[in-house]
């Protein structure tokens, strides 16, 4: 097995994170993806919890993991 602590080749990019803020790290670590209806209203109410899953499974595509199975 080799010894990765002998291995700097990556070390310029430790060091530049290490100079980052927290607010930087925070700013780039995510990553605003379009979710197709969900995004498409600022907010939705449901009575119900069976309500809210009857919506998502009528409303939502199954890849956004929104199914009940």
């Amino acid at each position: 097995m080799d010894d990765i602590s002998n291995d700097r080749s990556d070390w310029p990019d430790f060091d530049a994170a290490a100079k980052r803020t927290i607010e930087q790290h925070m700013r780039n670590s995510f990553v605003h993806t379009y979710k197709p209806v969900l995004d498409d209203a600022n907010y939705r109410s449901f009575d119900t919890m069976e309500e809210y899953r009857r919506w998502c499974e009528e409303n939502l595509p199954d890849w956004l993991g929104y199914s009940r199975g």
